[in-house]
């Protein structure tokens, strides 16, 4: 079916019935649980959030000025360069629980540059007091300033629009200007493009941001919440979220997560991508190409692609490895089995979303410790770390004898005060150390550790336990 068609997507949809008043019994059931799991904030929370954007968003203009009058501009010259934030992610899909965090992005015009935003704008917010924790990451895939704002999660990235101004009203939408910037640049705008693709390419919107919310606490009960170390993030399991409402449009929340995992279950990952849309035409840019696996080679090698609504389409789930694979079709099954069990015999929401035991989950487990003893230091080390775990993942996946890598998404961070250079040494391996009452410590070590479980073999063609 077209986008010019009665309901958005690639296929018609497999069914168009309507919801039964069990449906919206089970949805209304569903709704009331995610509140109790903090899947919704309360108003004063989301007046707070308001009042952090728009703190960030006159920073933004304020270091646009500074940038251009350093640069000779006039005052009114200044003034009228603007400068910009948005948003992207779960915040503006709308589906941002009490504890979420916010994807900002920061636009500016041509005459401002990145290394601007990595020194005036990081020296700005670091002269707020209501702005804690910064880290500055600028040679990630997407650079990004990460901090606390009045204890809301930020993370900042940029993009340096090929305009002299740039107004509260500006718009991202379009290919053509794209061509016209930098490749990371196209990266950090898509976020904001992609989500609001996605909310134009849904039949109800009200229907798919509680379906959203339940898969993402799913997921995170699970610990299979991540893009870094091979799972899914946000935009993936907001697609997949997305294709499942073209598929039942006028389902309710509650059928639509059933259907979710009976689908997603029998998904035929090697044949079919996941889509919400026929690819987009767009400028050829320099740097950037759309997921195509016929004519990009490394495209073929993505496991479980999940491809972005927007141009120049990208895959979202490149991380996905053999082992993450298995790890998210086996919840796949089971969440369908547990949807079996609440929908057919009600059981209650809750039973869905369980948490994974992981450290009750397999005989052998692999720990990275990352130490300093510097909390600041720590902060950018173990970030600097973690981006690599996904390359250790994959170099152990190529040992005979580990069936699977199960990296878990949680890591657990530590403050120890040590008072001789053996403390020091056993705080360095994030080693429990008993206190000393009235002794003064000779200094604190800080350490983040990280754990991977490791499904070992026992014999050829025989998994470890079986």
């Amino acid at each position: 079916m077209s986008e010019n068609s009665t309901f958005p997507g690639i296929t018609p949809p497999l069914s168009l019935s309507e919801s039964s008043q069990a449906d919206k019994e089970a949805t209304i059931s569903l709704e009331k649980t995610l509140r109790e799991y903090n899947m919704y904030e309360s108003p004063e929370r989301t007046q707070l959030r308001e009042r952090v954007l728009e703190t960030l968003d006159k920073m933004t203009k304020a270091f646009v000025y500074s940038v251009s009058t350093r640069d000779g501009m006039t005052e009114a010259q200044a003034e009228r360069s603007g400068g910009k934030v948005l948003t992207y992610g779960s915040y503006r899909l709308g589906v941002h629980g009490r504890d979420s965090d916010i994807d900002t992005l920061c636009i500016f015009p041509s005459h401002v540059r990145r290394t601007d935003f990595f020194t005036t704008m990081l020296h700005l917010l670091r002269s707020d007091e209501n702005i804690k924790d910064i880290t500055a990451v600028q040679d990630s895939y997407v650079p990004v300033i990460k901090f606390k704002f009045s204890g809301i999660s930020i993370d900042l990235v940029c993009a340096r629009l090929s305009v002299s101004q740039v107004p509260d009203d500006i718009e991202l939408t379009g290919t053509d200007f794209l061509s016209r910037l930098e490749e990371k640049c196209i990266r950090s705008i898509n976020g904001t493009r992609v989500a609001d693709d996605i909310l134009h390419l849904v039949p109800n919107t009200a229907t798919f941001r509680t379906a959203l919310r339940c898969i993402k606490l799913w997921a995170t009960k699970k610990a299979i919440y991540s893009n870094v170390l091979g799972f899914l993030g946000g935009v993936a399991w907001a697609i997949l979220t997305a294709r499942v409402c073209q598929l039942f449009p006028n389902a309710s929340a509650s059928t639509v997560v059933y259907k979710f995992f009976r689908i997603m279950h029998a998904w035929d990952w090697a044949k079919s991508p996941v889509k919400l849309r026929m690819d987009e035409e767009g400028p050829p840019l320099p740097h950037v190409s759309s997921w195509n696996p016929r004519y990009n080679p490394a495209d073929k090698l993505h496991r479980m692609p999940i491809i972005t609504p927007t141009y120049p389409h990208m895959c979202t789930t490149h991380n996905v490895s053999a082992s993450t694979l298995r790890i998210l079709k086996g919840e796949f099954r089971m969440a369908a089995e547990t949807m079996n069990k609440i929908i057919v015999m009600g059981a209650p929401w809750s039973v869905l979303f369980e948490r994974r035991q992981f450290f009750e989950m397999y005989d052998y487990y692999l720990q990275i410790v990352v130490s300093s003893d510097a909390y600041d230091h720590l902060r950018t080390w173990s970030g600097f770390i973690e981006a690599k775990l996904r390359l250790l993942l994959i170099k152990l996946e190529g040992i005979s004898d580990i069936a699977m890598v199960h990296p878990y998404v949680h890591s657990f961070t530590r403050e120890t005060p040590c008072f001789n250079r053996q403390d020091m040494e056993a705080a360095l391996s994030a080693q429990p150390l008993s206190p000393m009452d009235g002794v003064e410590p000779i200094g604190t070590v800080w350490t983040k550790t990280f754990y991977f479980g490791l499904y070992i073999r026992a014999g050829p063609g025989k998994l470890y336990g079986e």
